[in-house]
């Protein structure tokens, strides 16, 4: 199974959280791509993608992912499994908690991939999010500033439903 993890490299908590997921998915080769030099056009050949993504201000992509669109929107994405972790801060922006993975997930589910490694909502405290879909969130949205402590089993039990969704 061909895997690629991609986000930017410079952003110092979706990084933290990178290493912690390469870690816990234990395969044997992953290819860390840096966002900010991504080829779009090679993404398509890998049969894991997993996407990294802070909620900027009012819940936006950040302008790395947000300058990518159009072009990720170009091309057929059917043949992939695409899991999606953020950052967020549900106490600061509760009105738009980690929209950037419902985001990249719209992007991406519009280009035919196979959406996994949706999260439960449960233990957040959040007004609306555009990751929400029904009781789950399009991915695994993480809280540095006020839940790092759930961080480690988070991305744990992440990785475990990731592995086991790709293999169905």
């Amino acid at each position: 199974m061909k895997t690629a993890i991609v986000y930017s490299h410079k952003a110092t908590k979706t990084s933290k959280a990178a290493k912690m997921i390469i870690e816990a998915l234990k395969l044997k080769q992953i290819d860390d791509i840096d966002v900010e030099n991504l080829d779009v056009k090679k993404l398509s050949k890998y049969d894991l993608i997993l996407l990294g993504s802070p909620s900027w201000f009012d819940g936006e992509l950040a302008v790395y992912w947000d300058e990518l669109v159009p072009e990720i929107e170009d091309i057929d994405f059917s043949k992939a499994h695409v899991a999606i972790f953020g950052n967020a801060d549900q106490v600061n922006y509760p009105e738009n908690f980690g929209d950037a993975v419902g985001l990249l997930a719209d992007v991406f589910q519009g280009c035919g991939a196979k959406l996994i490694g949706m999260t439960p909502i449960e233990g957040y405290s959040f007004d609306s999010s555009r990751a929400k879909r029904e009781d789950m969130f399009a991915g695994l949205i993480l809280d540095f500033e006020n839940q790092a402590n759930l961080n480690k089993p988070r991305i744990s039990n992440w990785a475990s439903k990731i592995l086991h969704e790709v293999n169905e």
